[in-house]
């Protein structure tokens, strides 16, 4: 079997892995919400803020372990650490589908956090097995797998709700535990033993594997820096969407199911088929710029958006920024030698995942104080307001670090 056979077939186990795990995740965010103003008796604008909370206590929990992670699978490799997490997400969802109180929710939500790694080590993967001017690109499949899995799991999920609110739950119980056995049956290894490293616990902790990006890789740290800021910008996305449509346009569990079902679309074909001929023609530097303008356009859109119809515009106009966070990755990965993808992408994790702590109890708060009955100012998509803000930082950060990146290279 020749070396571009079995690159396109690790490829293609990473999709599926992404896409199956993607189409769990989708699945219950229709339901997330009525699922909590049941097990707290709160009112839909209350429920989104301790779903925001639900979220910090999830981000919290991965941000802590990315690192760990990471380390782990440069040193075990990269197959031990995604089915650990698939088999741990499985699991997860069945204990939510039964959850009797809110207590049971929010500790199948920290354990999901401690083995949450599939995204991470999917991107250390797939550094191990493409070349580095290519990473770019492929790092876009795993956009393209979860734009996939957000067409088929909120639009599947808004469908078989109506038969209960545990039934999403269960089906993606089903799906995780059919995707570790897949898994478990035909992954192969990408990180050959020759290239692996000691587990270092100093190193396998947020604050060190970034300080040590510091002090060897200022220009990745600065690119870190985009990341985070980045991600912070999208928060409003995953945290009240559901709530947004619900309260202001009135839409019901299938139409929030619907809606990000395009979502999805607009993320699938961008990641998957724009960006691959996009990315080599204009380089991963202009297709940021490209992007940061998307998000602005998107964002304005969302939050003005008087109809539900008008969302669907913002969907289009936004549908470019999806490439801006497989870019950055391609950016940083091709600064670090294959031994240190994993610890790389454990700190990117941990990047995102101090964003998703700061950022859904920011967007949620926002959105409960002005969506309540008696907000001084109705205006309940102020959360995407507060997204334009951080776009614009994140273009500051992005040009900066790449006036750095020139000086080093100079």
């Amino acid at each position: 079997m020749g070396a571009g056979t079995g690159v396109n077939r690790a490829l293609a186990f990473i999709f599926v892995t992404v896409l199956i795990d993607a189409i769990g995740f989708g699945i219950v965010i229709p339901v997330f919400p009525q699922l909590i103003v049941k097990l707290s008796g709160r009112t839909l604008a209350h429920a989104a803020e301790i779903s925001g909370w639900i979220a910090f206590l999830y981000a919290g929990i991965q941000f802590l372990m990315g690192p760990v992670i990471g380390g782990l699978s440069d040193r075990f490799g990269r197959r031990p650490v995604l089915l650990a997490s698939m088999l741990a997400f499985s699991l997860d969802y069945l204990v939510m589908a039964f959850a009797p109180t809110l207590a049971w929710l929010v500790a199948a939500r920290a354990v999901a956090g401690i083995t949450g790694a599939t995204f991470p080590t999917a991107y250390a993967y797939i550094a191990d097995v493409t070349p580095a001017d290519k990473r770019g690109a492929n790092f876009g499949i795993i956009g393209m797998a979860f734009g996939f899995g957000f067409i088929i799991g909120p639009a599947l999920g808004g469908l078989v709700a109506r038969f209960g609110d545990e039934v999403p739950f269960l089906l993606s119980a089903g799906l995780a535990m059919a995707n570790f056995l897949y898994g478990l049956i035909v992954l192969p290894e990408s990180l050959p033993p020759a290239q692996r490293r000691p587990f270092q616990w100093r190193r396998a902790n947020p604050v060190g594997a970034l300080m040590r990006l510091r002090s060897a890789h200022p220009v990745v740290l600065m690119l870190g820096a985009t990341v985070f800021v980045w991600t912070l910008s999208y928060q409003s996305l995953y945290s009240i969407w559901s709530y947004h449509g619900q309260l202001r346009y009135g839409w019901s569990a299938e139409q929030v199911g619907w809606s990000l079902a395009a979502v999805g679309l607009s993320g699938a074909f961008i990641q998957g088929v724009v960006g691959r001929r996009l990315i080599p023609r204009f380089g991963q530097r202009r297709i940021i710029q490209f992007g940061l303008l998307s998000a602005v356009a998107g964002y304005s859109t969302y939050a003005m958006a008087d109809v539900g119809w008008m969302v669907y515009l913002g969907i289009t106009v936004s549908a470019l920024q999806g490439l801006v966070f497989p870019c950055l990755q391609g950016l940083m990965s091709a600064e670090m030698p294959p031994s240190e993808q994993g610890e790389l992408q454990g700190a990117v994790a941990s990047l995102q995942s101090l964003s998703a702590i700061i950022g859904p109890p920011l967007m949620t708060t926002v959105f409960a104080r002005f969506s309540a009955p008696e907000a001084p100012v109705y205006q309940p998509g102020a959360p995407f307001l507060v997204s334009l803000f951080f776009v614009g930082v994140t273009s500051l950060l992005f040009f900066r670090a790449m006036a750095n990146r020139r000086v080093v290279a100079a």
